[in-house]
């Protein structure tokens, strides 16, 4: 059975609409986006009003995040287009987040350039290997999500720098968590690739 199709209790098919309820989740998150940029960034992050608007959308993107996989899975809605769409989105909010941090300097771009190397890499890993199948989004990969949404929501947040201690020790555990789950996806994308179908057709016309 196919992504786009659900089995109704009859056991008939019956199609499902790429642009469902949970797929339109994902592409509202993406949609909001450059509204976080802006506030985040405005007035060189100084402004206190417009940074809590930030992490207001920030906030309000995170969740969509949660709820667009519980409806797709609770009502037989998922579809490739979204199982390609919702890591994407992740990634775009996630990477606007921790590159507009090191834009108004209230986090270092190390940090920044470790998580985004790993979301390019794992990004691009996702369409070299597409011909074989989709990589959906593992469960260390939703835990580094929500590591990396809680540390740069707190570090979004006009705090004094005491209070960003705790943000840190959250940003640790989230860098140690992304370059792990970043090593997973390359070996899950060579069992896919070995595994998939593409793979066993190429192999049986060369036998």
């Amino acid at each position: 059975m196919s992504d786009h199709e659900t089995e109704t209790p009859t056991g008939a098919r019956k199609p499902v609409s790429t642009w469902n309820l949970a797929n339109v989740l994902t592409m509202g998150r993406i949609a909001l986006v450059p509204f976080f940029a802006w506030f985040l960034l405005a007035d060189g992050g100084e402004n206190t009003t417009y940074r809590i608007i930030a992490f207001v959308l920030f906030v309000v993107a995170s969740i969509t995040d949660r709820i667009d996989g519980q409806i797709a899975r609770s009502r037989g809605l998922e579809t490739e287009f979204g199982k390609l769409m919702d890591p994407i989105a992740d990634k775009a909010l996630m990477g606007m987040a921790f590159i507009g941090l090191s834009i108004v300097d209230v986090l270092p771009w190390w940090a920044t350039i470790v998580v985004l190397a790993r979301e390019l890499a794992i990004t691009a890993l996702r369409f070299v290997v597409i011909r074989h199948g989709v990589m959906p989004a593992s469960h260390g990969g939703k835990l580094k999500t929500a590591l990396q949404a809680l540390a740069a929501g707190l570090f979004v947040l006009p705090l004094p720098d005491w209070g960003h201690i705790g943000a840190w020790v959250v940003m640790a555990a989230a860098i140690v968590v992304t370059v792990a789950t970043g090593i997973d996806y390359f070996f899950r994308a060579a069992k896919l690739r070995r595994e998939s179908a593409r793979t066993a057709r190429a192999r049986s016309t060369q036998s």
